[in-house]
């Protein structure tokens, strides 16, 4: 009789798993493309500056300060640090949910029923010795313990784990990702503020040039050599540059403020060496080649973890059509009395059930659910082959960056050595009357500009340099 009831519910159970499997929904799927050019610029060169620790590809011991800094107080990344934090507690949650739970319950109770009640007047009916009468109220007292597992069989919680799991180890490198931003952020702002300060100083060397020739037009116009309009034009020249170094200073206290924002201080003077800025020389790139940007970009890796934990998504969803088997089980000791608790077998209570469900009508929720997992899948895969072309757009972008700006401060050091000796040149020419004072301040004005670009291009080199540096991965 037992191993008949036995084999009609492994018959029901083997129905279910049939009818299930075989209306499981068809699907779109699709394999994500790792494949990325062979090379950057035709070389094989398999050396990769992002491999370089960040606190010896920079040199500058003021950076290097304010990197170690952010990399303690930053808000965002210790925000970041916490999520990490929420994925392996995720895991942990996930982890539990395929083992059997096992709980421990007490209780204890009072109930009167009423004597017009079935119950009531079942226990009235009874016919036993006075002494041996049923309590009334009748008191209950329990302690036991119990247990319940899902037998994952679909392998449902397991994959689930494993898709927390990928999500923990995605949110590291959403973690390492911050970091390289980070590292890249403070290193730009702490050469923008250098470029600055450089900026600021020759303008101060300008001012005092301008200021000397005013005074040499003014005598000129004692002597009757120049009109009032040659002093007129030559104050607003002097006015015009002093009125620049307020503006400078304000960029100054701003980028100082931003550097200070995101090592996670209020605003202080910022340490730096300005002096020899204009002799800074860009580290030599080391690009490597493409293929290494799946290991060493954490945005791609990423996205890849993200992929493996779409996919398990897929499969968890899958497995919500299949037949799930359920063990409940419970043991303890139940009394009228608590000093017959202890007063065993009488006493003892136990209870063990299984049970077997599957989804045979209105699956629609299933199925939306199944649908729309395979959907993120789909934007998972498109998210990482969207980031990797990303990250070999900005390498390659930034490489040539790299090249057009080393060419170009070349030829910017010559435009501010040429017209350096023209002020000299053009001051001669008015001091003998063969040229005239908008020549002057033309030439000025030209030197002055030419000058704060040669400031700017070698901002940008170096900027460019720490962004080929983020862009190949490095810093984390």
């Amino acid at each position: 009789m037992f191993k008949r009831i036995i084999s009609k519910c492994l018959g029901v159970a083997c129905l279910s798993l049939a009818f299930a499997a075989c209306t499981t929904p068809n699907i779109v799927t699709r394999q994500v493309n790792k494949s990325v050019p062979v090379s950057y610029n035709n070389s094989q060169d398999t050396t990769n500056m992002a491999k370089v620790r960040w606190n010896q590809f920079f040199t500058d011991r003021y950076l290097n300060a304010l990197i170690d800094t952010a990399l303690k107080n930053n808000q965002e990344l210790n925000i970041t640090l916490q999520e990490i934090q929420i994925a392996r507690n995720e895991v942990r949650a996930r982890k539990g949910e395929y083992l059997p739970f096992i709980g421990i319950r007490g209780g204890a109770g009072v109930d009167k029923v009423g004597r017009y009640t079935q119950i009531g007047a079942s226990e009235a009916n009874i016919d036993i010795a006075p002494e041996k009468e049923t309590p009334e109220p009748l008191q209950d007292y329990m302690v036991g313990a119990f247990a319940s597992w899902e037998v994952d069989i679909w392998h449902k919680l397991r994959n689930a784990k494993k898709a927390a799991a990928s999500r923990y180890l995605s949110s590291v490198e959403g973690r390492n990702f911050t970091v390289t931003n980070l590292v890249a952020e403070v290193a730009i702002s702490y050469y923008e503020l250098l470029a600055l300060d450089n900026q600021l100083e020759i303008v101060k060397q300008n001012i005092d040039i301008q200021t000397n020739a005013l005074e040499i037009v003014r005598l000129q116009k004692e002597a009757t050599r120049v009109t009032e309009l040659a002093v007129r034009r030559f104050e607003a020249q002097v006015l015009n540059t002093k009125s620049i170094q307020y503006n400078i200073g304000q960029r100054i206290v701003e980028t100082e403020n931003r550097i200070n924002f995101l090592v996670g201080r209020y605003p202080q003077p910022i340490q730096r060496n300005s002096e020899n800025f204009t002799n800074l020389v860009p580290a030599t790139l080391y690009a490597g080649i493409p293929a290494q940007l799946l290991e060493n970009r954490p945005d791609v890796r990423q996205a890849e973890l993200e992929l493996a934990a779409a996919k398990l998504d897929v499969k968890v969803a899958k497995a919500n059509f299949y037949p799930s088997v359920g063990i409940r089980a419970g043991i303890g000791l139940q009394a009228f009395d608590p000093s017959y608790l202890l007063k065993t077998p009488q006493s003892m209570l136990f209870s063990l059930a299984g049970d077997l469900a599957a989804p045979l009508l209105n699956r629609n929720a299933i199925k939306a659910m199944y649908y729309s997992a395979n959907a993120r899948q789909l934007q998972a895969v498109y998210s990482y082959e969207r980031t990797l072309l990303n990250a070999y757009m900005e390498v390659a972008n930034q490489l040539s960056n790299s090249n057009n700006l080393a060419a170009r401060y070349d030829l910017k050091v010559q435009e501010v050595e040429a017209l350096t000796q023209s002020i000299t040149i053009s001051n001669k020419l008015f001091r003998s009357a063969r040229a005239d004072y908008m020549e002057v301040l033309l030439t000025q004005r030209d030197a002055l500009e030419s000058r704060f670009d040669l400031i700017e291009t070698k901002m940008q080199q170096m900027n460019a340099m720490v962004n080929i540096y983020r862009a190949l991965g490095g810093g984390w």
